[in-house]
């Protein structure tokens, strides 16, 4: 393991003032008609939370909770990497590494990190402890910004990972969990590092080639949508469509343009992020705060803010597929680690209930890439998994492991 120094995250006063200058600043445009969000986050909601951020939101107390924890920034192959670390605390932790998406930040995995490292002290078994190990992906938050590597996307970030993991910290063998673009990062870890793993636990079971090709922008892949189905099957189709498209394509294709934009104004950028956290979460009853409070949502978009990434978080799509992933080797599974996967139902495929999603999976084209060890599917949760539903994350994650140390 390499000597390391803990480097506390500080955002400078001249950055917090900038920002608040440029929120007292914003130019609003007339949003007619949107109240209820059909042509996009709504004006009269965004307002309230650029107003909060401009003179309510502490940053400062955001920063100290995380500065709880260790805190680290190191060069892994040239690239800059910031993580975060918490002992574990148990009769033999092993050490795990957590991934997150986009737009998340690492302090998305906040709600289980403690229960993670230190089960007893939650409930739990203390034979289930981990030594929890939370990057920022390159070019998020403070592993940022990356001017030497602007290719960088899933697969090379699994290569980096394992280098941090066993050169850095000097880790023989470790776990690896995470959602989003994370789960392919940390699929990709288990595909090519198997040998090297304990085993992994994701979000959702995606194939490794889900962006390569010419159209992989396209959501649908080009594919009309079947004739005679069901209603509510129709239905679902359209609003995971909906759901998905927006970003994936902008982001694939034109991320630099849009980068002009956002990178220049703080309500621009947050209105982007903030409609995927809208929309991917699980909030029901209609309560969006129940999910994400004001000063949640604003903690994770002044990370985003502070370290000017919004431009080098969404090349990342443009680099899965510009860069398309290719085998390391040709055996089946293609992903060998041991696999647990967590479902919720927010995100169940059209026409598939919560009681069927986990032998959907197993009997479909993605099952097949895995050696998966532990598929359970929850009736709640959205998108955001380890923050919308910890509990059911943190038992399905020590279930994986058990048996494995």
């Amino acid at each position: 393991m390499l000597p390391l120094q803990q480097t506390p995250i500080h955002v400078s006063d001249d950055i917090l003032d900038d920002l608040r200058q440029r929120l007292a600043r914003t130019r609003w445009f007339d949003d007619y008609g949107n109240a209820d969000g059909h042509y996009g986050v709504p004006t009269a909601y965004l307002r309230e939370l650029v107003d909060h951020w401009r003179t309510d939101f502490d940053w400062r107390a955001q920063e100290k909770a995380m500065n709880t924890y260790e805190q680290y920034r190191v060069e892994v192959d040239g690239v800059p990497v910031h993580f975060l670390r918490k002992p574990g605390v148990g009769d033999n932790p092993i050490p795990l590494i957590l991934t997150h998406g986009w737009p998340w930040t690492f302090w998305h995995w906040s709600k289980v990190i403690d229960p993670l490292a230190d089960p007893a002290a939650h409930g739990g078994d203390p034979a289930d402890a981990f030594e929890v190990i939370v990057p920022s992906l390159p070019g998020f938050g403070f592993s940022s910004p990356i001017p030497s590597r602007p290719d960088l996307n899933f697969w090379k970030i699994a290569d980096l990972w394992h280098t941090l993991m066993t050169d850095v910290l000097g880790h023989r063998t470790y776990a690896a969990a995470g959602c989003d673009v994370g789960a392919l990062v940390t699929g990709q870890l288990g595909h090519k590092y198997a040998d090297a793993l304990y085993g992994i636990h994701i979000g959702s079971g995606q194939r490794l080639d889900m962006f390569n090709g010419e159209r992989a922008w396209d959501i649908t892949g080009g594919r009309p949508i079947p004739e005679g189905l069901p209603g509510e099957v129709h239905a679902r189709i359209i609003e995971l469509e909906k759901r998905f498209a927006v970003h994936l394509t902008a982001q694939m294709l034109a991320p630099a343009t849009l980068a002009h934009g956002l990178s220049d104004s703080p309500a621009g950028m947050l209105a982007w992020i903030l409609e995927r956290w809208m929309h991917w979460s699980d909030h029901r009853g209609g309560d969006f705060e129940s999910v994400f409070s004001k000063d949640e949502v604003l903690t994770h978009a002044t990370i985003y803010w502070a370290t000017n990434c919004i431009g080098s978080s969404m090349r990342l799509y443009a680099n899965h597929n510009r860069y398309p992933w290719t085998p390391s080797h040709d055996r089946w599974p293609v992903i060998e680690a041991p696999t647990g996967l967590t479902f919720v139902a927010h995100e169940n495929p059209p026409g598939v209930t919560t009681a069927r999603r986990a032998q959907q999976f197993r009997d479909s084209d993605r099952g097949e890439w895995y050696h998966h060890v532990n598929v359970t599917a929850h009736d709640h949760g959205g998108h955001f998994i380890p923050w919308e539903v910890p509990a059911e994350w943190t038992d399905d994650l020590r279930r994986t492991f058990r048996g494995r140390r």
